[in-house]
């Protein structure tokens, strides 16, 4: 929806603000020539401020993820990365050529990573106080910077313009990319998409503001606003509408490995702290319950195969398996569920009918997963009727009707809106679950 008049006002005042901000950076100079090396020396080249470094951060054992980061606060939060799918080995190195060249290269001398633009007329490299890290010539014209390929995150004075995207990380500490996108498109729409990982198209919108040939530009003011704005100026969107001032808070958004779109603030002393802790906190996330969100005909949903979605009191999608399963991998939680017990045979007089029983979840469904639909039946019609078929490993009974669901169940979610409630089949051996 558009504001007219009174969002112009607003919109040229804060981008006048984006602007006095951006010309009185200061600059520490990378000069050419200069290098890092990942080891455990952990050099890096720093803000003037202080507040961001750019370097190698340890990410595993013997694996270094060449990086920008807060450099303040205890947790030195990633914002950026430059070879997030490809961690490299101690020894190698980063190195701002005389002739203009901006480099990753293995121990042996092979480019992991560089710069996409021409190195042509660069004098020097710059790590600047907003957190991005700029190549520059004589004159102090920004030639490359990482602003202008973000990963994940967004910061202050940031934009992101037609065609710009973030990708998700795959988990907390994987910085790889992961299974969520969120981009403002060349149509002017800004969307949240599932990725058909670990490909780079997408599967479904699950979030967008809906602004087909309107929106322009994504802004993350200095003031701590993040909005749509078409290319006349009018915002047709709020994000988020933030007065927590850059001067006492550190913030940042950026598309989480869960798939929700976070706007983060941490405050800079115990001074302006006010009520908050010394931490990480949410101000404004987007969409606002993803596992309701996310129904897709492929892929898993928002959490993995066999899983099931939450949203717990602390607005954080929680992924978890249902009675009788366990999670794939324990380091990923959303991996996926798989069951702890032997599947029912097919065969005739085999099919061991009186080994399974059901476990009931309220407010639960897998939609999109049903290979069969019943209407106007009981209960314990629904209940038998898949305790007699081998393939169904779930049925949904709500208001009459039943479902019969098959592996791998998708998009599972718990929720007070879903109402009926799910039958899982599970193996009894002598009176004890699986």
């Amino acid at each position: 929806m558009a504001f007219a008049v009174s969002s112009k006002i607003i919109f040229f005042l804060l981008l006048f603000l984006f602007l006095l901000s951006a010309t009185a950076q200061r600059y520490g100079n990378v000069t050419l020539g200069s290098s890092i090396t990942a080891n455990k020396a952990n050099s890096s080249w720093v803000s003037p401020s202080g507040e961001f470094a750019f370097g190698f951060q340890q990410i595993i054992p013997g694996g270094y993820l060449l990086a920008i980061w807060f450099n303040k606060i205890p947790e030195r939060t990633v914002v950026w990365s430059a070879n997030r799918d490809n961690l490299v080995q101690e020894g190698s190195k980063v190195q701002l050529y005389a002739d203009g060249k901006f480099e990753l290269v293995d121990p042996s001398g092979h480019r992991i990573w560089a710069t996409t633009r021409s190195h042509d007329r660069v004098a020097y490299g710059a790590m600047l106080d907003t957190g991005n890290f700029v190549l520059a010539n004589n004159n102090s014209v920004v030639l490359w910077q990482s602003f202008g390929e973000p990963t994940d995150t967004l910061l202050p004075t940031q934009t992101l313009n037609k065609d710009g995207k973030l990708v998700s990380s795959f988990s907390k500490t994987n910085y790889s990319r992961g299974r969520f996108l969120f981009t403002l498109q060349t149509d002017g729409n800004l969307v949240s998409y599932t990725r058909n990982f670990p490909l780079d198209d997408v599967i479904f919108a699950y979030w967008s503001t809906q602004t087909v040939g309107s929106g322009f530009k994504l802004i993350f003011n200095r003031v701590g606003y993040i909005f749509l704005v078409a290319e006349n100026g009018t915002i047709l969107n709020y994000l988020s509408s933030n007065k927590a001032l850059t001067r006492e808070f550190y913030q940042r958004a950026i598309l989480d490995y869960d798939g929700v779109f976070r706007h983060y603030v941490y405050p800079k002393s115990s001074n302006s702290s006010g009520s908050r802790a010394m931490a990480w906190s949410t101000i404004n996330f987007i969409p606002t319950n993803i596992c309701l969100r996310i129904t897709q005909d492929t892929g898993s949903g928002a959490c993995g195969f066999n899983s099931i979605c939450s949203f717990g009191t602390d607005q954080i999608p929680k992924c978890d398996c249902p009675f009788g399963y366990s999670i794939i991998d324990p380091n990923d939680r959303m991996s996926g569920c798989k069951p702890k017990f032997a599947a029912q045979k097919c065969d005739g007089e085999a099919r061991g009918m009186n080994h399974f029983r059901f476990t009931d979840m309220p407010n639960t469904d897998w939609p999109l997963s049903d290979y069969a639909y019943f209407r106007v039946v009981t209960e314990d019609w629904c209940r038998q009727n898949c305790l007699d078929d081998c393939f169904c490993a779930v049925a949904i009974y709500r208001d009459g009707k039943c479902w019969k669901k098959k592996y791998p169940l998708s998009n599972g979610r718990v929720d007070s809106s879903v109402g009926g409630k799910a039958m899982i089949k599970i193996r009894y051996n002598n009176g004890t679950a699986y």
